[in-house]
């Protein structure tokens, strides 16, 4: 994998990395989060969750809620940027899942 994009959340205090095989546009990719406050990472320790693209969010938590899935995040503003709506969600063994909504061109920005 390559490092596709960064970008830094100052306001936050933490930096997102993209990597992936191929470009964001036509393949998977895997974010990673560094906790600018976090001294170190123990091993087995440092896994936090996956993260999911979906459309439409407020809808989507919706329907994951109507289904009985805990909800540990509505819908809201990403700290750091606002224009970053995110959820989390809880799978049946108590892993959050964060949800990212979509924009036309959460893909395609060079600004990291």
């Amino acid at each position: 994998m390559t490092l596709l994009r960064r970008q830094d959340f100052p306001e936050g205090r933490f930096t997102l990395a993209f990597v992936g095989f191929e470009p964001e546009r036509s393949g998977a990719v895997i974010e990673l989060t560094h906790n600018w406050d976090t001294a170190a990472y123990e091993h087995g320790a440092a896994y936090g969750h996956v993260a999911l693209g979906v459309a439409d969010i407020h809808a989507f938590a919706g329907q994951l809620a109507d289904m009985g899935v805990s909800i540990t995040r509505a819908p809201c503003p990403l700290k750091g940027d606002p224009s970053e709506i995110i959820a989390v969600v809880e799978d049946p063994d108590c892993s959050c899942i964060e949800l990212i909504q979509n924009s036309p061109d959460w893909r395609v920005r060079t600004d990291a």
